[in-house]
């Protein structure tokens, strides 16, 4: 697999193109949301860890802040507490259906709760070995929320809380939710927090350009696409807003065919798959300054073509 990088001009006196382990510091990982589909993301952590990286601060999204926070407890050795998780994990435990004191979502979090309590974590952010953020969203005004101190099962639960599905939290006289809504792959945070350069976990195919499609002609579908379309112009207008300042970095999965959300049972697929690619590309990767480096499969942005000098 090649790899997509910004070139710097002839003339350039600017350092040395590097790989992985000479990334500007701080570097960030930013894992983004996607709910069963973050089990790639444990793909992309073994092959990360065999090539013994570990970073500086990590910020996740969703199901990416509980990937993170597992992360960030253990450095250098969450794959396998990851792999364990995603594929012991069923539907049924994780969005359990059961009666609410609300009418606020479909499912309770307690399967979310009993999953965070499984995962080896302690009681609050600023224990974990790692400096971690978790984002999520003010459901009253919209404004990005970045959780990185204090408890960190409520964290997870309000970065989790996909509006209507799962019940938003109360936390800090606030009323958060997924911060998927508001940063589905959170690049734009770990700028926030100091990262001089970032590596990415996305999942899905909202991660991806989606396939042309004529226009769908029934109600969910015409949604579904709306969405899907809506979510890949956030990812893509964030990373493009970060890369120009620092290294960019989007660990690709290598997956094509990726199942429901809500279906477990792909859970060693996505991890296998996401390993090998992931390994493929990082051992191919140059950075040469701030720009966005990703899989040459993935869309290159307007102002770096595979290849083009500048």
């Amino acid at each position: 697999m090649r790899v997509i990088y910004r070139r710097r001009p002839a003339a350039d006196a600017g350092p040395q193109p590097m790989g992985l382990h000479a990334l500007p510091r701080p570097v960030a990982v930013a894992v983004g949301g996607g709910g069963v589909l973050g089990a790639a993301q444990v793909g992309v952590g073994y092959a990360l860890e065999q090539r013994g990286f570990v970073p500086d601060l990590i910020v996740g999204t969703s199901v990416g802040a509980l990937n993170g926070a597992i992360a960030a407890a253990h450095p250098g050795g969450a794959a396998p507490w990851l792999d364990h998780v995603w594929t012991h994990a069923r539907r049924r435990e994780v969005f359990p259906l059961g009666y609410l004191s609300s009418r606020a979502s479909v499912f309770a979090d307690r399967g979310l709760r009993r999953l965070i309590a499984r995962a080896g974590l302690p009681s609050r952010i600023e224990h974990l070995e790692i400096p971690f953020t978790a984002v999520a969203m003010d459901l009253a005004t919209g404004a990005q929320v970045l959780l990185d101190h204090g408890d960190l099962e409520s964290a997870l639960l309000a970065s989790a809380a996909i509006p209507g599905i799962l019940p938003p939290v109360e936390r800090d006289g606030r009323t958060l939710i997924d911060g998927g809504v508001i940063a589905f792959v959170p690049v734009r945070a770990a700028l926030q927090a100091g990262a001089a350069s970032v590596v990415v976990l996305s999942t899905g195919q909202k991660a991806g350009p989606p396939h042309p499609a004529g226009p769908p002609r029934r109600a969910g579908a015409v949604a579904a696409r709306a969405g899907l379309l809506m979510l890949h112009q956030q990812i893509e207008r964030d990373l493009q807003e970060v890369s120009q300042r620092i290294p960019t970095i989007v660990v690709p999965t290598g997956i094509d065919s990726w199942p429901a959300p809500w279906d477990f049972g792909h859970s060693q697929r996505l991890i296998d798959t996401a390993s090998l690619a992931a390994g493929r590309f990082l051992d191919g990767l140059h950075v040469s300054g701030p720009g966005l480096y990703r899989a040459e499969n993935s869309p290159a942005p307007s102002w770096a073509p595979s290849g083009a000098g500048r």
